[in-house]
């Protein structure tokens, strides 16, 4: 087992330095694969908080008792997944954490608030529009009436990780704009009497434009998740029709895949 050790260096890496590394030099997992994934589970549940240092390459392969190469492997790893960021003078950062999503029917605020993510929202857009063809079909009422657009954007750590667009049933429920910047679509609805049931949903992937790129400060043709969502209620009715993009370098969709018998 390889420890973090010397803790009189540990201004840089203080959350570092408190940690336990067990490095199977027998297995045939590589040794970086192994710091790698232990890195960030460290930073999935919050050992290792954004904005912590783990100092250099050099401290680091000292203290864990690996070679250079190995641990700059390691590190690349996490850069490229966008968990931590090299800064010139300071040594390695973290940065955030990526967003796990259960593939079930809950909303992204609860889902962040659950994994402590601490989620805040900015209301882009709240107005009342005409229903496209595939807004009215996927809400079962008449093209061309009128229904609710919400654009939010999401945020954690003050990093933008989604942008949802939304539109729900003209007078289904209050929608003020205060009120969806501090709670989640789907609790608003619950407080309402809105019992939901079931939904049908499509993921996907797309680079960003331009506009999307900006909003979610991303380069633009960068990688993104897509979902389609239209929820329905215990009665059946639609409630919710959802067009949601996020960013894949702060965001995944978790399966649980069973066998067929």
């Amino acid at each position: 087992m390889a420890k973090t050790g010397d803790s009189s260096r540990a201004v840089t890496a203080p959350a570092l330095s408190s940690l336990d590394f067990a490095l199977d030099r027998a297995s045939p997992v590589p040794l970086y694969y192994q710091l790698a994934q232990q890195l960030e589970a460290a930073i999935e549940h919050g050992v290792l908080a954004p904005g912590n240092l783990l100092g250099n390459e050099i401290d680091l392969s000292v203290r864990l008792g690996l070679s250079r190469p190995t641990v700059r492997q390691a590190i690349q790893s996490l850069v490229d997944k966008g968990l931590l960021v090299r800064r010139r003078g300071v040594g390695t950062q973290v940065v955030h954490s990526q967003v796990k999503r259960p593939l079930e029917l809950s909303s992204l605020y609860d889902d962040l608030e659950e994994a402590g993510q601490g989620p805040a929202t900015r209301v882009v857009r709240n107005e009342g529009v005409a229903a496209s063809a595939d807004v009215a079909a996927a809400l079962g009422v008449a093209e061309g009436s009128e229904v609710t657009r919400l654009e939010r954007l999401r945020s954690t750590h003050g990093q933008p990780v989604a942008f949802l667009c939304n539109y729900l049933p003209s007078g289904l429920l209050d929608l003020g704009t205060n009120r969806l910047e501090s709670t989640g679509l789907y609790r608003m609805m619950r407080s309402a009497g809105i019992t939901l049931h079931s939904a049908r949903q499509t993921i996907g992937a797309r680079s960003a434009t331009a506009e999307e790129a900006r909003l979610l400060d991303e380069r633009a043709g960068s990688a993104l998740l897509t979902m389609q969502r239209t929820a329905y209620d215990d009665t059946g009715r639609p409630v919710e029709y959802g067009t949601h993009i996020y960013r894949a370098s702060r965001y995944a969709f978790d399966f649980q895949l069973l066998v067929r018998p």
